[in-house]
């Protein structure tokens, strides 16, 4: 099965190393210039699943949670802009952020708490949702856009 209808029938990942497998195996399909919206809980594995989109793109910078930055910019065989919007307390800040002016094809945003931003360059965004089903065990459902 591909990555994509296994991901849509939802799958089930048992360790972080599996997360960060499914993520590399996601990034061969994920079309360049677009976004990836992780929608989660604390703890459900979204930064763990960035982590696999870097990994993927030849990303040798450590990618961790920019919750206290915003975002992050990782450069490899594409962009990678990480956000992590949870401190956002204003949808509207999404535009403030200037995200535009970073947008150098081949990029790809990942988005995590999108629901806090509201902004143009979510639009047609694929969103991934997770989930932690028990500790180590998290489920993961892609839903496109």
């Amino acid at each position: 099965m591909d990555v994509i209808a296994e991901l849509q029938a939802g799958c089930l990942t048992t360790s972080a190393e599996e997360t960060i497998r499914l993520a590399e195996r996601l990034a061969e399909v994920l079309p360049v210039d677009t976004a990836l919206v992780l929608e989660g809980d604390l703890g459900a594995g979204k930064t763990t699943f960035v982590q696999g989109l870097a990994r993927a793109w030849r990303i040798t910078d450590p990618v961790t949670s920019p919750t206290y930055a915003i975002y992050s910019l990782y450069r490899g065989e594409r962009m990678l802009i990480h956000i992590d919007a949870y401190r956002i307390e204003n949808p509207e800040e999404g535009d403030s952020l200037l995200i535009e002016d970073l947008l150098e094809s081949p990029w790809n945003l990942a988005v995590e708490w999108p629901e806090k931003i509201d902004a143009w360059w979510l639009q047609g965004a694929w969103k991934l949702s997770l989930k932690r089903i028990a500790p180590g065990q998290h489920q993961l459902s892609l839903s496109l856009v």
